[in-house]
């Protein structure tokens, strides 16, 4: 395989696709005006993709505006608008749904409207699909971020991800591990159909993980992997969305059960680093001991963030990263309890894993 960073060199632009390696790009946006258009733009500039189907998920900000004066330049980009959501479906799986029923190609690729595509990236993720059977190829995004607190959690989320879903199990046919980023997620047409699609997990809040697993079960090949240099997503641009973004999903990517949660915290928090620095008052040397059990924890932390594709600096956040995972893991816990979470302003009923 080659590196990231010779990809548009491998795969220089061409006028002509093969009908069997054409892609429909469906992107459902929900009040996403600060960053549509990149999203957009970015595939268009990919030859592979034929067409580019944004669905209008009832935004109330300029979203649809934005991507209709958008059509008049990019001949491949359709807007549709997003019907109501019906009772049993989740907003952004309906939309996806209906945007599927319009689309002609061959290979869907489903992206979040927070990503945008390097050049290159779209025949990238044809070849590993080719050159690995893959029925499904998904791209864990590089991820762009600009305060201390997105620089705190991200990170660290995704570093206690890959303990749960790493890729050489997710890629191993023999092992029912199953995962997908919905940020990327490129499906063959005819696989999309057998598994039922996005009507399968209508309600699943989890959908591009319960995708996988479903194409999985299903005995097709599944490759999951970095998308350092392919695909990269400023998740969230205010403390207040990171925190629902996290408080929707993180329950259920650890496990979705309460046991999952008390093993999380347990392997998180430092404990016994925290014992020490109790006992440190009483015994000067236990304070020696803390010090030593952070400085390890710190580089082991940061060993994990440059295998992960982060920034070695992000070592910096390891107090405040632990703490605020915590903090919202345990929200999410009780928001599952609770029966509900809300998310750009829907309430969003929610349950435990199965």
């Amino acid at each position: 395989m080659l590196p990231p960073s010779t990809i548009s060199e491998a795969f220089p632009a061409f006028p002509g696709t093969a009908p069997d390696q054409r892609i429909t790009a469906i992107v459902p946006a929900r009040n996403e005006e600060m960053s549509i258009e990149s999203c957009v733009r970015s595939l268009a500039e990919q030859p592979e993709i034929a067409e580019i189907l944004v669905v209008n998920d009832q935004s109330s900000d300029r979203t649809a505006e934005i991507v209709r004066g958008l059509t008049a330049q990019l001949h491949s980009l359709r807007l549709l608008e997003a019907p109501p959501v019906p009772a049993g479906w989740l907003g952004k799986n309906h939309a996806i749904w209906e945007a599927a029923k319009h689309a002609s190609s061959r290979w869907l690729l489903f992206m979040d409207a927070d990503a945008e595509l390097c050049e290159g990236a779209a025949a990238w993720a044809l070849r590993i699909a080719n050159e690995n059977g893959a029925a499904l190829v998904s791209f864990s995004p590089e991820q762009l971020m600009g305060t201390w607190y997105e620089k705190a959690l991200i990170p660290f989320v995704y570093y206690r991800l890959a303990k749960h879903f790493p890729y050489d199990q997710v890629n191993n046919p023999e092992s029912k591990t199953a995962a997908a980023n919905g940020q990327f997620l490129m499906i063959r047409a005819d696989v999309y159909d057998a598994v039922g699609g996005h009507q399968s997990v209508a309600s699943d809040v989890l959908e591009d993980v319960a995708l996988a697993k479903r194409v999985k079960a299903a005995r097709f090949r599944i490759w999951f992997g970095s998308g350092a240099g392919v695909v990269r997503a400023r998740m969230y641009r205010s403390f207040d969305a990171m925190w629902q973004g996290w408080e929707k999903n993180l329950y259920l990517l650890v496990g979705g059960t309460p046991g999952t949660v008390y093993r999380e915290m347990f392997a998180v928090l430092p404990w016994i680093s925290l014992a020490l620095l109790i006992v440190g008052f009483q015994v000067p040397i236990a304070l020696v001991a803390a010090a030593g059990l952070l400085l390890a924890s710190h580089a082991v932390y940061a060993g994990t963030l440059l295998r992960n594709q982060f920034r070695g600096i992000y070592i910096l956040y390891y107090i405040p990263a632990v703490l605020l995972y915590a903090a919202v893991l345990w929200a999410s816990y009780r928001a599952y309890a609770q029966g509900f979470v809300r998310w750009k302003g829907r309430p969003v009923a929610v349950k435990a894993a199965d």
